[in-house]
């Protein structure tokens, strides 16, 4: 069993079924209807939120126990999901299909998160947007979740490296928030938030 299934595979939801925070509070620039992308998106909280306020949803994860979870998540709340299994180190979205792409808190290893990045940024429409939550390398200091290895965490710098060329950039923020997502996030943490629009 993988990291995630064995993750996911808790009674209830790891990280909650509320959505996020900074996605809540940004939704109302996507598309109203618009397709969304939402590459790690686990057990489906995100994603069946987004379903939820009218949007075509697609949650793509490794994680099969996570996504029978958002399927199961997504039943109950009376919404369509679309649900994707596969691998960030390789899987690519149909180009230029995607009205919105969410990724919240998808922490990559070093050697695929730029190549995955960029893919996935290829699969957004011209005028598209890209919404990031993950956490800075600050977040080592706090214990309210994330990964330990901190190359896996990233700067709005980084980000802004990531998708040059492709997006322009419109919100890029670091600092301390408090979570309140399931199990898994809790407490002070310190994120980085960033936002990118499709160039042309």
């Amino acid at each position: 069993m993988s990291f995630w299934d064995q993750n996911f595979s808790i009674a209830g939801y790891k990280y909650g079924t509320a959505p996020n925070a900074f996605l809540v509070e940004q939704q109302g620039r996507f598309k109203p209807g618009g397709d969304v992308l939402v590459p790690g998106d686990g057990e489906g909280r995100n994603g069946v939120w987004l379903a939820q306020q009218g949007h075509q949803v697609t949650a793509m994860d490794g994680s099969a126990v996570g996504l029978n979870k958002a399927q199961s998540l997504a039943t109950e709340r009376g919404v369509l999901l679309r649900t994707v299994l596969g691998d960030l180190a390789d899987w690519t979205p149909e180009p230029v299909r995607f009205d919105a792409l969410v990724l919240v808190f998808v922490h990559l290893p070093t050697a695929i998160r730029a190549g995955a990045h960029r893919r996935l940024a290829a699969g957004l429409r011209p005028g598209g947007w890209l919404l990031v939550e993950g956490f800075h390398p600050l977040q080592l200091q706090h214990r309210s979740g994330g990964p330990k290895d901190p190359s896996m965490l990233f700067t709005p710098e980084l980000l802004r490296a990531d998708f040059s060329g492709l997006l322009d950039e419109r919100l890029a923020w670091q600092g301390e928030v408090v979570l309140d997502e399931g199990l898994g996030h809790q407490g002070l943490a310190h994120t980085t938030r960033w936002l990118g629009q499709v160039l042309g």
